[in-house]
């Protein structure tokens, strides 16, 4: 960083500010959780039944799964700025559809349209790997995710009282006016921060094998999936125990959703602080375990009798904890196994965690039926969290059988500023 430009904000000659970076990735994480609370009554109100409308979640997840496949490399091929623009332009699009669907099914086409969206999240991080190396890109990561958990934090808890006072569209009216607002610093700030390549875009797609038979690609590809994926079936079964099992108003509800995000924000905090002193790997390993350690507790409160909703909701601050530590740590590896693919790695690696969550998601909303308290969600999650345990400690054995990621900087003890 110490040969590029002085950052200066909005001017798109200089690389991108901080917050438009917090923005990009933020913008995919609200339109994933900001209408949560609604669910129970979107339902009413398309006169359907919740496991329909909890498919607004898990569908939303399988396309945004589909589509990193294709980011990574045509932002490899094309550049990060042209790509952005035109998918926050779609969404904004698909938002509005949102809004006027008369039915079900058009809402959720247009629900699924709007997953467009996740180049934000997939680009931002490919950006901070265009600038910066390995556990430096791990911290900086944790930086710019501390701050993009902000924005669940508050989500559901803004959708829930927009719900109360003006209706479930509310919710996506904010959507629409924070789009606007994304596409206007994308256009102003960001620059090109890609390295062209002379390869087509066929090109790029052939040299997703170089990733595919990396170990340890797959390695910290796993171990992302597999920790995001109980937040994942959370996102997909706690609006159900939230109105079923605890009885909680959509503006009540919203509020516990933000307890998870909080924990995540310190976990994020932790990477940003120590990954480059711990290493990657240590971080990830740490990070597991603590998210594992949050159905357990939570189980055993359940089965001590505990009926307030904290018995739940506030031990899911551990499964923030453990995911803030752990993914940005496994996405620098997934980076860093091949820098000059960062781009395809972000969006082939985003695309295992996202589909993996997409199944979570849909598994714990038909499993969770009146009667079954939260059970098989917390079943679930600490069933991909143990496996997310497993998959670090396989990439740790790869480092003491071959050596680690020859692109591990010296260590510093902060990150560059950007």
């Amino acid at each position: 960083m110490s040969t590029r430009p002085e950052v200066r904000f909005l001017d798109r000659t200089t690389p991108p500010h901080i917050l438009t970076l917090v923005l990009l990735a933020g913008l995919p994480a609200l339109s994933m959780n900001i209408f949560l609370p609604s669910l129970p009554i979107m339902a009413e109100h398309f006169g359907t039944d919740y496991r329909l409308m909890q498919l607004s979640v898990a569908l939303y997840l399988a396309v945004n799964a589909v589509l990193q496949l294709a980011i990574g490399p045509i932002s490899d091929r094309y550049g990060r700025r042209p790509v952005l623009l035109v998918s926050t332009a779609l969404f904004l699009m698909a938002t509005l559809g949102c809004i006027l669907a008369p039915n079900a099914t058009l809402f959720l086409a247009f629900r699924m349209a709007q997953a467009v969206i996740v180049t934000g999240m997939v680009l931002s991080r490919a950006v901070v790997r265009d600038m910066v190396e390995d556990a430096q890109a791990a911290s900086m990561i944790g930086y710019v995710t501390m701050g993009m958990a902000l924005v669940p934090m508050v989500g559901p808890a803004v959708g829930g009282l927009l719900d109360e006072a003006f209706g479930w569209q509310a919710s996506f009216g904010a959507l629409l006016l924070c789009g606007a607002l994304v596409l206007a610093l994308i256009w102003a700030d960001l620059g090109e921060t890609a390295t062209f390549r002379k390869v087509s875009l066929a090109g790029q797609f052939r040299e997703y094998p170089e990733l595919l038979r990396s170990r340890r690609f797959w390695g910290y590809a796993l171990a992302a999936s597999f920790a995001s994926g109980a937040f994942f079936a959370y996102l997909g079964g706690a609006p159900f125990v939230g109105s079923e099992v605890f009885g909680l108003p959509p503006a009540a509800l919203g509020l516990y959703f933000g307890i998870a995000a909080l924990g995540y924000m310190g976990g994020n905090y932790l990477s940003g602080r120590y990954s480059v002193r711990v290493g990657i790997n240590g971080m990830i390993l740490y990070g597991t375990l603590v998210a594992g350690s949050a159905p357990l507790v939570s189980m055993a409160l359940f089965a001590l009798g505990a009926t307030h909703p904290l018995a739940f909701f506030g031990v899911m601050a551990l499964v923030g904890l453990g995911n803030g530590m752990t993914l940005p740590n496994a996405t620098a590896g997934m980076l860093s196994v091949r820098p000059h693919l960062a781009g395809t790695a972000s969006g082939l690696g985003g695309a295992i965690m996202i589909g993996g969550g997409a199944g979570l998601s849909a598994l714990a909303g038909a499993l969770l039926v009146p009667g079954t308290g939260a059970w098989p969600l917390l079943g679930i999650m600490l069933t991909t969290s143990l496996l997310a345990v497993l998959s670090v400690l396989y990439v740790r054995r790869i480092d003491r059988l071959e050596g680690p990621l020859d692109a591990t900087p010296p260590p510093k003890s902060r990150p560059p500023r950007l």
